[in-house]
């Protein structure tokens, strides 16, 4: 029988009424289903972290209680179940969440599944680790480190379902892999059916990331427009047993679901088409065929897999000094030419006023700044007579952050000391967070579900 795979968010800061219609949909349908919540990036999860570190009941996704407290009773009424990777640095407190919210929707026995694992901090000296996009440099130290998390795969989602749970709540996963572990637990494939589980995991890569499949992140008007953007729907995914899967959306909503969405979002972040690794299966997309088989439906076929890699990412972030912003905005006759000045006397004040290893960047938003250097060399060469709307921003960067604070400063004191008519100056700063990337041995590994038990301490805002 078919199995829909819906998408309520893609990412933490998502819409929160997004599943709302998705979940209508699934309802009327009737058909064995399952609602995901992707909301976790590299970053978020190192924010996650340093919240928690503030106050040990935080950790998870903030918006949580808004993305569910639309859907969570209908589809513990109706047998959909739930998957999210909300609980960032604290599945507890996410669980905890859940579950007061499944009791104020009338349902307090509600089953909750809790997968551990990937938080490997207290190990992380003793793995065998091999680079893999990290600087040559030694691991962070205890002082340093924020977060180290390993991209678990499917299967310890799929033993929190095997436990009857109706919400599974996991730290950081794969992102496809929260929709790979309903389709393996209800269709039962082998771990080895590298095939089924190729097709699986792109069923949940094309809807991973929300909208992006149905024409988020798609629209550029007059090139490829995009209908009722403002209420687009979000995905739904037909998958069969045999692999096969059909994305679409929920009727009446925006957006559209057409071969160029599905292809777009097909090859997002895959690296190398023929081997786009994953932690159940690598999967070969090189004999994939999109093909439109209606109005917001599209087939995809031809989904091949290999043998799963016998290492794992694994996601170490660390305190990487201080970081700032600061803006002042030009407008009117002229504004190009005294947005150019500015960002000179800027320049020059910063040479002899911070230290020489202070990195900045000067963007004049308008003119250059996204295809700029740091070094400002495309500002400089273009004509500084235009009249318009131009905003300098300063970036800067330094281990401490009375130099960050110096440089933002400088910007401030424009106002009066820099070229005439600047204004709407805003700035802050704040620590900054750096990544590396590494590879753990699968063996090393250990990953599991349980049960949740709620417990008296946590309170959750209405």
């Amino acid at each position: 029988m078919t199995f829909l795979l819906g998408s309520g968010a893609g990412f933490s800061g998502d819409r929160t009424d997004a599943a709302i219609p998705v979940v209508a949909e699934l309802i009327r349908r009737g058909l064995p289903s399952a609602l995901v919540f992707e909301t976790l990036g590299e970053r978020t999860l190192a924010a996650a972290h340093r919240a928690m570190r503030e106050a040990p009941d935080a950790g998870y996704e903030p918006l949580l209680a808004e993305l569910l407290t639309p859907v969570l009773g209908d589809c513990l009424s109706h047998g959909i179940t739930i998957l999210g990777n909300f609980g960032a640095a604290n599945p507890d407190g996410a669980c905890h969440v859940v579950a007061e919210l499944a009791g104020r929707a009338g349902f307090p026995q509600a089953r909750i599944g809790r997968v551990h694992g990937d938080d490997i901090r207290a190990r992380l000296s003793s793995l065998d680790l091999q680079r893999w996009e990290a600087e040559n440099r030694d691991l962070p130290g205890e002082e340093t480190l924020i977060s180290a998390n390993v991209y678990l795969g499917a299967e310890p989602l799929t033993e929190a379902l095997a436990l009857e749970a109706e919400v599974v709540v996991t730290g950081r996963v794969a992102d496809p892999a929260l929709f790979l572990a309903p389709l393996v637990h209800h269709f039962g494939w082998a771990w080895d059916d590298w095939d089924s589980l190729a097709a699986g995991m792109m069923a949940g890569h094309l809807a991973e990331c929300g909208a992006q499949v149905s024409g988020g992140y798609f629209a550029d008007p007059g090139c490829k427009d995009v209908p009722s953007l403002a209420t687009v729907g979000y995905p739904i995914i037909e998958v069969e047993e045999d692999g096969s899967l059909v994305v679409t959306k929920p009727p009446g909503t925006g957006g559209c679901v057409t071969e160029r969405t599905v292809k777009e979002q097909l090859l997002y972040e895959v690296h190398d088409p023929a081997n786009y690794l994953t932690p159940d299966v690598v999967v070969d997309l090189t004999s994939v065929e999109v093909r439109q088989v209606g109005p917001d439906r599209v087939a995809v076929s031809g989904i091949r897999g290999k043998a799963a890699p016998q290492r794992l990412k694994t996601t170490v972030c660390y305190e990487g000094g201080w970081q700032g912003e600061a803006e002042i905005s030009y407008a009117g006759p002229n504004a190009l030419a005294r947005a150019q000045l500015a960002a000179e006397v800027l320049r020059e004040r910063l040479t002899f006023r911070a230290p020489p290893e202070l990195r900045t960047r000067l963007d004049i938003v308008g003119l250059a700044s996204v295809f700029d250097s740091d070094a400002g060399d495309l500002q400089r060469t273009m004509p500084g007579s235009a009249s318009g709307d131009y905003r300098l921003r300063l970036a800067a960067e330094h281990a401490e952050r009375r130099w960050v604070a110096r440089a933002t400063q400088e910007l401030l004191a424009l106002y009066c000391a820099g070229p005439a008519g600047g204004g709407g100056v805003r700035r802050h700063f704040q620590r900054r967070v750096c990544t590396a990337s590494y590879l753990v041995k699968r063996s090393d590994v250990e990953a599991f579900a349980t049960l949740f038990e709620k417990r008296s301490h946590y309170h959750v805002a209405s």
